[in-house]
């Protein structure tokens, strides 16, 4: 007997900054249904964040594509419109108006499940988010808000030499890893 309940990857467009919520409200609804046996998995891809706010690192879970969750779904008869219809969601992504949702092609959703996973990872070993000639923004310190440029990156005392413009002329500064962020 074939099995006709084939689970797709789909995007869902939410309303930026509600991607949490809008995952929670799917699940929740999916299950109120029953239809669990129809959708599988709802993933809001994230990565980990340090940030130093008045000295102490923060670890915020940042959301890595806003305004999208991914859903792993037999998109069968109501699904697609349940799902729709539930609050911030803007729809499917790849939809043509009123037509099918788009399901991801295997690749994209590797793509997007690995960097969720290597994401995970690059934490634990606080890899280098950084390369040289980029340009970044001091968030602590006293040059807190410039933007620079990485001149070089000094990867065991986790330090970069920016050049940040002050006053029109450039000064190479040395600021911790925790101490900037990417523009």
């Amino acid at each position: 007997m074939a099995d006709n309940n084939v689970k797709k990857w789909y995007v869902v467009r939410a309303v930026s900054g509600q991607e949490n919520k809008v995952k929670a409200y799917i699940e929740t609804e999916i299950n109120r249904l029953g239809m669990s046996d129809y959708v599988s998995q709802v993933l809001v891809p994230t990565e980990k964040v340090v940030q130093v706010r008045d000295g102490k690192k923060i670890a915020k879970d940042k959301v890595y594509f806003p305004g999208y969750v991914m859903i792993e779904a037999n998109l069968i008869g109501e699904i697609p419109h349940i799902i729709k219809s539930i609050t911030s969601v803007i729809g499917f992504l790849g939809e043509v108006k009123g037509g099918d949702p788009v399901p991801l092609r295997m690749s994209e959703v590797n793509r997007m499940l690995g960097k969720v996973d290597e994401l995970a990872v690059n934490v634990d070993n606080q890899n280098i988010p950084y390369i040289i000639g980029e340009t970044i923004k001091v968030v602590d310190g006293p040059f807190n808000g410039f933007n620079g440029t990485i001149e070089k990156i000094n990867e065991d005392k986790r330090k970069l030499e920016v050049m940040v413009k002050i006053f029109g002329r450039k000064t190479p500064l040395e600021l911790a890893f925790m101490q900037v962020e990417k523009v």
